[in-house]
């Protein structure tokens, strides 16, 4: 193999965590902000954590001899579209499966037992005992069920709950049943806490309207760890701004949340900035999987998470 095979990572404590490389292999920073170099020499590209800019698809277009683009996200519909038609698309499958089941159980635990509130109250020296609700008992719907969504069905179940997981298709998958979008409106009717993990897809753009909002029960607790436009945000905001239901958001539509909109001042919410696969888990993930890939660039095996479009 020459030497001109290239595997850029986006960040260089990437490069010095990464270890020994198989013959033939360089690795090489490049955050994608501009131009490379080498453009001959790229086959291997991983993408910044968060990659903003249209402009900045053009350099990877910039690479004839580019294998494999790599995300380092779950999601992958943004980059779909910007993928050059000779290059491969992997997503980050595995890298933040547990950061994200982490904090799609935190932002529950967060709404149910009002810490947040617990907060507010000691910055104020206010000392209020008063009941919460409880996690354990309660009825959990998860809707999407790849990688992610099982690891925080499973630690959902470590809570007590009752997890029903739902997905595109039904089926039988790791001793569960898993439902389809279907039956959503039926299963919401008796939901308690609704955790959303389907990726964006025409499908499931907007899958949690108005009306699926309004079969939940009083209550309910919506947490979405997906993204933002899998939810009517209008309609969610209604529901918020009634105090018939409650969130935990991590991901919104539009993103970032601009000065002044609703979300900020919401009732019975719990945001974060999009922080579910940003722990420091992250690096070692990432670069667990890139090794990974880049054994299969030098032996000639096939690239994994690979996404078909």
């Amino acid at each position: 193999m020459s030497a001109a095979h290239l595997v850029t990572l986006p960040f260089a404590e990437l490069v010095d965590r990464f270890g020994p490389v198989p013959d033939g292999i360089e690795l090489g920073v490049w955050d994608v902000g501009s131009p490379h170099q080498r453009p001959d020499d790229v086959a291997i590209t991983m993408l910044p954590f968060y990659f903003q800019g249209r402009h900045r698809w053009q350099y990877v277009h910039d690479l004839p001899n580019l294998r494999l683009l790599q995300l380092p996200s779950a999601g992958y519909e943004h980059a779909v579209p910007h993928v050059p038609g000779h290059a491969q698309l992997a997503n980050g499958r595995g890298i933040h499966d547990d950061e994200t089941a982490e904090l799609a159980v935190g932002l529950a635990l967060t709404a149910l037992r009002e810490i947040g509130q617990f907060q507010i109250d000691r910055t104020n020296g206010v000392w209020d005992v008063r009941t919460t609700r409880s996690l354990a008992d309660r009825r959990v719907t998860v809707v999407g069920y790849g990688a992610i969504g099982g690891a925080i069905a499973t630690r959902f179940e470590a809570f007590r709950t009752d997890v029903t997981v739902v997905a595109r298709t039904a089926r039988e998958q790791d001793g569960r049943h898993v439902h389809a979008f279907g039956d959503l409106p039926e299963l919401a009717r008796t939901t308690d806490v609704l955790v959303l993990i389907a990726p964006l897809t025409d499908e499931t753009d907007h899958l949690v309207d108005a009306a699926l909002l309004a079969a939940l029960p009083d209550g309910a607790l919506v947490v979405n760890v997906a993204r933002g436009r899998v939810v009517d945000t209008d309609a969610l905001v209604a529901e918020l701004q009634r105090g018939r239901l409650s969130a935990g958001l991590d991901v919104t539509d539009p993103e970032p949340l601009p000065v002044g909109h609703p979300l900020w001042t919401t009732p019975n919410t719990v945001l974060t900035p999009h922080v579910g696969g940003n722990t420091d888990l992250s690096v070692p993930r990432s670069i667990e999987l890139m090794r990974r890939q880049v054994s299969a660039l030098a032996e000639g095996r096939a690239f994994e998470n690979l996404i078909e479009f």
